[in-house]
């Protein structure tokens, strides 16, 4: 009920702003999504675009998120999202998704571990595909363009701008290196974004 409430609101939101293009097949069953990030426009994005069914939870940076009770509402209620440490037991943070996993849910990870500004990814963290190997499930690759337009790093004002969200292959023992070149393939190969 949380996740079908949550994927029409962000659904609102997202048309209201320009709304988004979809590329490749939108995953089905259970899965860790990799995305690149470059707003906190991509988790609603990620929200809107995902099925219910899956229950997507977001992994948030526990300094952020979870250091004040109104971000922690916010993003517990709104968005999913359970705490994961940037500086220390993360890793650990990450794992207890396995048995949301193991239940046939869908965890959203940006393994950049932060907020991007340049046009080149970060180096990927490895928690995630840990995670994924650990539950057995496969990492689902997405390309997200559009959304610093609508929300920048630091801004705080949303501006309208159309998105685009590119679905991956999902890759079965998946490597961190090899999911940030393909992400960073589909962004460079991918068209610009268009509204729905």
């Amino acid at each position: 009920m949380a996740s079908a409430v949550r994927r029409a609101l962000w659904r609102a939101v997202v048309r209201s702003l320009g709304g988004r293009r979809v590329v490749g097949r939108v995953p089905e069953g259970p899965c860790v999504v990799v995305a690149n990030h470059r707003s906190h426009a991509d988790t609603a994005v990620l929200l809107a675009t995902l099925p219910t069914r899956g229950r997507p939870r977001v992994a948030a940076a526990a300094d952020h998120w979870f250091a004040r009770r109104r971000r922690r509402f916010f993003c517990r209620w709104l968005v999913g999202g359970f705490p994961v440490r940037r500086t220390g037991g993360g890793r650990e943070d990450l794992l207890r998704a396995r048995e949301f996993l193991a239940r046939g849910g869908m965890v959203i990870v940006f393994p950049e571990g932060g907020r991007g500004t340049g046009a080149e990814l970060a180096r990927f963290r490895s928690g995630a595909f840990e995670l994924a190997r650990l539950a057995g499930v496969p990492v689902v690759p997405v390309a997200l363009t559009g959304t610093a337009r609508v929300l920048a790093k630091h801004g705080r004002r949303c501006h309208r701008a159309p998105v685009r969200v590119e679905f991956g292959a999902p890759q079965w023992s998946a490597r961190p290196e090899a999911v940030r070149a393909r992400i960073g393939e589909m962004l460079r190969h991918g068209g610009p974004p268009v509204g729905d």
